[in-house]
């Protein structure tokens, strides 16, 4: 036998919280304002307008570039007298029958795709030869088949969204574990029902990245289609009024224009699709 030798005890006396030092520092007023996202893009927005303003005066040429203070003057009035207003609701009404029905055909493709062969080959070869394709190249076939007017935007509105959706979509779907897989067939989920209780929970941030991909490619189209011909039973969108505005050298009336599609693009992105996030990924666990 081995001599065993025993430790003795050791008893260690509290020690009062002075004697740790600074365990938790109090932030500045600078870090916690710092801390702040939205002030953060605030401030970048701000020294941006600086900068325009700033180099505009030294310009001094408002045919070329006219200052931000004369952009927003024309921003505000356009908006008071009904006119921006009027031209970006016709504009997103365009943009919602065009995003939600390429979004609804991208579905329908991504669902027959993760079900079978036959609609897995015809999704891959359909964007491997369309996603590249430019939605604006597609306006005159456009105006040939559908005329000069709603049904012509549309059609590239969802040449726009199909291919760029359902690419992330089906990406999203094949990169689902195999586990959560097996946990959705073990409990007899087949069909549609695996695909919305499994594979879109699973794959949700790639969908969402579809999502805001395909709303900027048909935010974009949009607009330089207007710019083409853009009327629709005698009115336009944005883009329209920035033809308008134009064709009459009102030039802060363009970049009025130009900041009203830039402040539309700001708001989904940030207020719309940040809270689409906040309340699924973030939610989930699914986001750092």
């Amino acid at each position: 036998m081995t001599d065993v030798t025993l430790r003795p005890e050791i008893y260690r006396e509290p020690m009062s919280q002075e004697k740790f030092g600074i365990v938790e520092k109090p932030l500045t007023l600078f870090e916690r304002l710092y801390n702040q996202n939205w002030l953060r893009k605030l401030f970048m927005l701000i020294v941006i307008a600086v900068c325009w303003e700033t180099y505009a005066r030294w310009l001094d040429n408002e045919l070329l570039v006219p200052t931000f203070s004369a952009t927003v003057r024309a921003l505000v009035h356009g908006i008071a007298s009904g006119v921006i207003l009027t031209r970006a609701a016709l504009s997103i009404k365009v943009l919602l029958m065009g995003f939600s029905a390429g979004v609804f055909i991208a579905a329908v493709l991504t669902f027959l795709a993760i079900n079978t062969r036959l609609g897995n080959d015809f999704l891959e070869t359909m964007t491997a030869m369309f996603n590249p394709l430019p939605a604006i190249a597609l306006l005159p076939l456009a105006l040939i088949w559908f005329g000069l007017g709603t049904g012509s935007l549309v059609f590239v509105l969802i040449h726009s969204v199909l291919w760029a959706v359902a690419l992330n979509t089906h990406a999203g779907f094949r990169s689902v574990s195999t586990t959560h897989r097996m946990v959705g067939q073990n409990y007899g989920l087949r069909g549609i029902h695996f695909v919305m209780k499994i594979l879109i929970p699973a794959a949700f941030p790639s969908i969402l990245a579809g999502l805001k991909i395909g709303w900027a490619f048909a935010w974009r189209t949009l607009i330089a289609a207007e710019l083409v011909f853009g009327t629709t039973s005698g009115q336009g969108g944005l883009g329209w009024y920035i033809f308008e505005a134009k064709n009459l050298l009102d030039i802060p009336e363009v970049f009025a224009g130009l900041l009203s599609i830039i402040l539309i693009g700001l708001f989904i992105e940030n207020v719309v699709f940040r809270l689409i996030e906040a309340r699924t990924i973030g939610r989930w666990g699914m986001q750092n």
